[in-house]
């Protein structure tokens, strides 16, 4: 029997650049709860940002955020992980001296940028819609570090194999989309907080499921029976899981539906 639902964000419940969830998710997220199952948000994103996309059940659900280094269930705190300052330090210089490349410093309740471009703050701010706090120093910011992330408005790809020789050996290093790539502390992923929250809730792998499309969230797909990855994923994480599905609500609509005839039979 299913027990938890964990689902990525950005290229997975949010397809095509979308920034809004289907309002169709809400019922479902309703009517699973009804039906004993938790459902996860699990994301690159902070915590706030993540709340503010699931309003209409913001308490109803759990959520992995930061691609695993902070996890809340009823609105408690259940896992925080934070990166070492100096090794931060380091990769927030490298992403300065890069050319085309913004840095995103996530702490826990605000995203710090020192934007080069005046268009990258508006993004983060009104199309993403994280917290954000503008600052003259990135480097001076007194808060822990969570996550380091790389922004090339351009695009990712031909880059992520450059900051994974940089500092893959010291960290996570992953990419979250089209245009970004996250580093977090070393041996944190999705998968870790989806296990250390199967734990605290006392429910195994084999009542778990869960959807993605990146590789950010290969950890997390291996942590549960269920593991659905979107149609239009990379060829190699593809080649890990054992389901597919264009459109994660189809596959909650089906759960729901067989659950309910089975209740009138």
């Amino acid at each position: 029997m299913i027990k938890l639902i964990a689902s990525d964000l950005d290229g997975t419940l949010l397809l095509n650049g979308a920034q809004t969830l289907n309002p169709v998710v809400f019922d479902q997220i309703r009517a699973l709860k009804k039906m004993g199952i938790l459902f996860v948000a699990a994301s690159g994103r902070q915590y706030a940002n993540l709340r503010r996309l699931f309003a209409p059940v913001a308490d109803d659900i759990a959520y992995i955020c930061e691609n695993g280094c902070i996890c809340f269930y009823e609105d408690k705190k259940i896992l925080k992980t934070v990166m070492d300052r100096q090794l931060g330090q380091e990769i927030m210089r490298a992403i300065w001296d890069k050319d085309g490349a913004e840095i995103l410093l996530s702490g826990e309740n605000t995203s710090y940028l020192q934007p080069k471009k005046e268009s990258y703050a508006h993004h983060m701010e009104y199309v993403v819609k994280n917290n954000v706090t503008i600052v003259d120093d990135i480097f001076a910011v007194p808060e822990e570090y969570f996550k380091i992330s790389v922004y090339e408005e351009t695009g990712i790809g031909s880059s992520s194999q450059y900051w994974q020789e940089m500092f893959g050996d010291r960290a996570t290093v992953v990419t979250s989309g089209n245009e970004w790539l996250d580093m977090i502390p070393q041996n944190i992923n999705k998968g870790v907080a989806l296990q250390k929250m199967q734990e605290y809730l006392n429910i195994t792998p084999e009542e778990s499921m869960a959807f993605g499309d990146n590789y950010n969230d290969i950890e997390m797909l291996e942590q549960v029976k269920y593991n659905y990855v979107m149609e239009n994923a990379p060829e190699d994480i593809l080649a890990t899981t054992k389901y597919r599905t264009r459109q994660v609500e189809t596959v909650l609509e089906e759960l729901i539906t067989n659950h309910f005839e089975e209740e009138k039979a």
